[in-house]
């Protein structure tokens, strides 16, 4: 993964970690910015607060992602606009195994985002959208423990499922984007099925390999 593609996941991992606390049907009527607040405000605590996710348990940080991170990411979209005119191009059985292994890879890399987290704080810029808009942007910034502050933003869509974040944004960077020439080449050079095949190696290499825990 480019640096900027795990910035990004790193920073993400702050907002998303326990995405899944509240019901469904709340979930679904709530509102971008809340939902976004919300679970950026619980995940610091949570993580802080478990010695096995600090320390890196593969099975615990993993559930973690699973569960309270990846209901609230549209993953197919993601996927998608990745894929960018190539999707179009894929059977309906490629757009499904293309999908679920870069979703797999998602949560290999947020698992190991995870691992990482410690005292950031997460600040809000003013939400603005109107009611009847369907995509939108939700503004932030990121306060690490070293360093200048890191601006993350989210792109929303409204699903029936209630709102879905499809992509992020840290440091003028969009999640989607730094997969797309990625992909692009990829399928150049073997086709759809070759991006998938890439694909599944990556993951079968990341199952093999500890969750890197944070350094002392």
């Amino acid at each position: 993964m480019k640096p900027i593609a795990q910035l990004i996941v790193t920073a993400a991992a702050v907002a998303f970690s326990t995405s899944a606390i509240v019901a469904p049907a709340f979930a679904a009527a709530e509102q971008p910015d809340q939902l976004v607040k919300r679970v950026s405000t619980d995940v610091i605590d949570t993580v802080k607060s478990d010695k096995d996710i600090q320390g890196g348990n593969r099975n615990k940080i993993m559930d973690l992602v699973n569960s309270k991170i990846l209901p609230y990411v549209d993953a197919q979209k993601m996927t998608q606009q990745a894929a960018g005119r190539y999707w179009r191009q894929a059977s309906p059985e490629q757009q499904k195994q293309l999908s679920d292994e870069f979703r797999t890879l998602l949560v290999y890399t947020y698992s190991g985002a995870l691992a990482q987290i410690k005292n950031e704080t997460v600040e809000f810029k003013p939400f603005r959208a109107d009611p009847a808009d369907t995509d939108v942007e939700v503004q932030s910034q990121v306060n690490m423990t070293r360093g200048e502050p890191i601006t993350l933003n989210y792109r929303l869509s409204k699903t029936p499922q209630g709102w879905k974040i499809y992509d992020i944004n840290v440091l003028g960077a969009w999640l989607v984007q730094t997969y797309q020439s990625t992909f692009a080449s990829e399928i150049g050079k073997s086709g759809v099925d070759g991006l998938i095949k890439k694909l599944h190696d990556r993951n079968q290499q990341l199952a093999s390999k500890p969750l890197q825990a944070p350094q002392k």
